[in-house]
């Protein structure tokens, strides 16, 4: 009798498993025919200027269509990857339907010129994130993980609403484009106001501090939801501050930017030193390349900024979804040393300084005493790390430590030089995208504190500092109520 019962319901879930599986592959089939319509689309119309509205509630440009690419992309690779991946998961629809929901949002909003589309399309993204979070309702963590990040997304949400309807009903106008127009009549603190209110949800959604441990308690999504977390969902604060790149600039609120994204990057590489499970390393990574990507904006560069949210989600959708090669059920290693040896440094440096001259002589950043030296000096950085990352390598000669930074330098810095112009003539059609700022003290002073902490970083030396090590160990811990609470219940 039991036997026959089992293999009742087993045909029961083969019989739902069908029609799931046809919809996943048509949803996927829709999503790769968008991406190869909206890549063709860019090349056609590469050089021309497009500004197309429709209905007073959307406007579209060529930066539309190119973020239009990467979430379409994005989605459509996570949606193939977890065909197999979700295979016999229970709640495999829910999870398509949540993604196709998230999707849809992001394209709504990046089209969005009326305040109203703009407005919903942020908060439903945050809906069907904290959705996916915690997609397995049965699972105790999970539904306070997601219960934890819609906190933050409401509270995001709030803050984007106060800060565009205050300009929206103070000038009158209800459209994005309207209200760039009308800055020069707005009062300064109308203008402070909002851009605070602005600032304040883009760094929610991208876990820049204080407000970062959401993503440190949402690894209870399934692997390729974080992938589009990750690769998609933090990337659109990016986006918001592009959007209203012209009122940052009016409200002279990019210092405060550059400092905010900073200190958080430095902060995150820290944290992720300390980390041991690979989701949570992931995290802290993102948390620093959000950092980076605030400090891009707080440059006067947007165009750099979306470069960098384009490639890290890239990169980072890649490590989540080949993350389970890296857990093995093993004796745990001995980790490997990070301090760097004095030749090793040296040979760092050379390569920093190599890389800086090679991407201001590419792009032209860093030839005048303006915020352009910085924008040099971050991707001095990168590759400077990215050249320590071989050279600490004790599985490779003499000759491939001297010969492989030189290969990754020119391509590296000559990949990421192309597609930095590519996106820049893509946003031509938008006003603010590139105006490198006069230096200042201030960019001075922080960036040499920036430098410092690196060094601190690769030195080991906070190792020797007890309160800072527990310090920077607690900070990168998840919510409480998100690790074991409910183990009883799981089992």
């Amino acid at each position: 009798m039991n036997q026959n019962k089992k293999s009742s319901q087993s045909f029961e879930h083969q019989n739902k498993t069908v029609p799931i599986n046809f919809i996943n592959k048509a949803i996927n089939a829709f999503l790769w025919i968008g991406f190869i319509c909206n890549i063709g689309f860019l090349v056609l119309n590469f050089n021309e200027r497009l500004d197309w509205g429709f209905w007073g509630l959307f406007r579209i440009n060529r930066f539309t269509i190119l973020i239009w690419t990467m979430v379409s992309f994005f989605s459509a690779i996570i949606g193939s990857y977890s065909t197999t991946y979700l295979g016999g998961f229970n709640y495999r629809g829910r999870f398509t339907g949540l993604c196709l929901g998230f999707t849809t949002s992001v394209i709504v909003f990046v089209a969005s010129d009326h305040v109203l589309p703009l407005l919903l399309s942020w908060f439903l993204m945050g809906f069907f994130m904290a959705r996916l979070i915690g997609v397995d309702s049965n699972w105790g963590e999970a539904k306070e993980a997601s219960k934890y990040a819609k906190k933050y997304f409401l509270t995001g949400s709030l803050f984007l609403n106060v800060g565009v309807l205050l300009l929206a009903f103070y000038c009158g106008r209800f459209t994005v484009s309207g209200i760039s127009t009308a800055l020069n009549s707005i009062p300064q603190y109308i203008l402070l106001l909002s851009a605070l209110f602005i600032i304040t949800a883009a760094i929610i959604q991208s876990a820049i501090y204080p407000f970062h441990r959401w993503l440190l308690s949402a690894m209870t999504a399934p692997t390729p939801a974080s992938a589009l977390m990750h690769a998609g969902f933090v990337n659109g604060s990016g986006i918001l501050l592009t959007l209203f790149a012209s009122l940052l600039f009016a409200a002279q609120m990019l210092t405060l930017l550059f400092i905010i994204g900073g200190l958080t990057a430095i902060t995150a590489q820290f944290t992720k030193l300390l980390q041991t499970n690979i989701k949570q390393k992931l995290a802290c990574s993102t948390i620093a390349q959000m950092g980076f990507m605030i400090m891009q904006c707080g440059l006067g560069f947007f165009n750099a900024a979306v470069t960098h949210l384009i490639l890290h989600g890239f990169y980072k959708a890649y490590l989540f979804l080949s993350s389970g090669e890296y857990i093995e059920a093993s004796i745990p290693n001995k980790p490997l040393s990070i301090q760097i040896k004095p030749l090793q440094a040296v040979v760092v440096l050379l390569f920093g300084i190599l890389g800086a001259v090679f991407f201001a002589l590419l792009t032209g950043k860093g030839t005048s005493l303006d915020s352009g030296i910085f924008l040099t000096l971050i991707v001095a950085t990168t590759v400077g790390q990215a050249t320590y990352n071989v050279v600490k390598q004790n599985t490779l000669t003499t000759w491939q430590k001297t010969f492989l930074p030189f290969v990754l330098f020119f391509l590296g810095i000559g990949c990421y030089a192309f597609i930095y112009k590519i996106v820049t003539v893509l946003m031509a059609d938008m006003s603010k995208v590139e105006v490198p700022l006069s230096l200042s003290i201030i960019q001075i002073v922080f960036y040499s504190l920036f430098l410092t902490g690196f060094f601190i970083m690769k030195l080991s030396i906070y190792k020797r500092v007890p309160w800072l090590y527990v310090k920077l160990l607690n900070l990168s811990q998840p919510y409480k109520k998100t690790v074991l609470m409910f183990k009883n219940n799981s089992l």
